[in-house]
């Protein structure tokens, strides 16, 4: 399975802050290939798959944003019922914990792109 790069960004929760973030990703020439954004109160969370981590944490850098990276699987799936139970049942069985997931597709595509976070990334890599 594919280990990948995920930026983790700590921000205020306001108006205009993913578009912010996405600006300078953009102007980096980074594209964005998942994300996930989250809020409490006047926080927010913003993590980031995106094809060059290299360059997207040295725009962020020149940024006011906080950011961490974290290593996450980062894989396919069939676009079908059951895929995602499947997959998670086998990293059960090696009693991996996913700590943090999300995924998206489109109707009628054949796969789906699933980022998680688990306890164990090496033991989980190697499950097929």
């Amino acid at each position: 399975m594919p280990k990948a790069t995920q930026i983790v960004l700590a921000h205020e929760n306001r108006p205009g802050l993913l578009a912010q973030i996405a600006q300078v990703l953009g102007d980096a020439k980074v594209n964005i290939l998942a994300f996930l954004t989250t809020t409490s109160a006047s926080e927010g969370l913003t993590r980031l798959i995106v094809d060059n981590p290299d360059s997207a944490k040295k725009a962020l850098a020149r940024t006011a944003l906080r950011f961490l990276e974290e290593d996450v699987l980062h894989i396919e799936l069939p676009n079908e019922p059951g895929a995602l139970a499947k997959f998670a049942a086998k990293l059960a069985d090696k009693n991996i914990n996913i700590t943090l997931g999300y995924a998206a597709s489109e109707r009628g595509s054949k796969k789906t792109s699933v980022v998680l976070a688990v306890s164990d990334l090496d033991k989980a890599m190697s499950i097929r």
